[in-house]
């Protein structure tokens, strides 16, 4: 097993409803640990370079006028297969198809507004992660 990190964000959706500390017990009682959070709301630049990836879906411009909607909190995980890990804690993006008991399935009020976002791979949970933080920010 391996050491990992990754980025969770916590949407609009989920700190509008006061779900961060829940949604925080779920990845801390999945023995993954909070090294790196804040709060921040972000701009529209900002948004739209996270998800720059996704700029000719035609969801793109949803996606960063959502994210932009309120507070999201950033954070790094860490823990054995964190990836891995944090996507089955998380559930399926769609929260009709999200396993009982996932952050999805319980807290999600739709397939845009599912109440988080994780890295899906290991490369690109560090992308991610540098683009929120630095390693100073990071305490293990």
């Amino acid at each position: 097993m391996t050491v990992e990190r990754t980025l969770s964000i916590l949407k609009p959706d989920a700190t509008r409803r006061n779900l961060t500390g829940k949604i925080n017990a779920k990845f801390e009682e999945a023995g993954l640990r909070i090294v790196a959070q804040k709060r921040l709301h972000l701009s529209e630049a900002q948004a739209g370079a996270f998800y720059a990836v996704h700029k000719e879906r035609p969801f793109y411009k949803d996606l960063v006028a959502f994210m932009t909607s309120g507070p999201v909190v950033v954070q790094v995980l860490e823990g054995e297969n964190a990836v891995a890990k944090n996507r089955e804690i998380m559930g399926a993006t769609n929260p009709a198809n999200a396993a009982p008991g996932t952050i999805r399935k319980e807290f999600a009020e739709s397939i845009e507004a599912n109440s988080v976002h994780g890295s899906d791979s290991a490369e690109n949970a560090a992308t991610e992660v540098a683009f929120f933080f630095s390693g100073i920010e990071i305490v293990g």
